[in-house]
């Protein structure tokens, strides 16, 4: 089966950020990356979009046709939230906030 939080490593480590927590509802996630400065954070988020969708059609392309119309079905929405933290937030208060929400299936 299909392990999306693999291909998210997978895809932080190449742009030398670390997941530190995981989460989510049944229409959004949460994601804590700890990243260096210089990051373009959309770019990242995008490039998870991108890269996780493009996993979902190829692994589950059968499945997906009894759900969607079109050959390449949006996963995502063009939009997202982006909060970048400091040290002005505890990483401990950060980590409880995400693992409270329920994990995406």
């Amino acid at each position: 089966m299909f392990n999306q939080s693999i291909v998210t490593l997978e895809l932080l480590f190449k742009w030398e950020c670390e997941l530190i927590e995981f989460g989510g509802e049944s229409d959004h996630v949460h994601l804590l990356i700890e990243t260096h400065p210089s990051i373009d954070l959309s770019k990242l988020v995008n490039n998870i979009k991108t890269v996780t969708s493009r996993k979902l059609r190829s692994e589950f392309s059968q499945h997906l046709k009894n759900f969607y119309w079109t050959e390449k079905p949006q996963f995502w929405s063009g939009s997202y939230a982006l909060i970048s933290f400091g040290a002005q937030a505890p990483l401990d208060q950060l980590i409880k906030y995400v693992q409270n929400q329920e994990k995406p299936q």
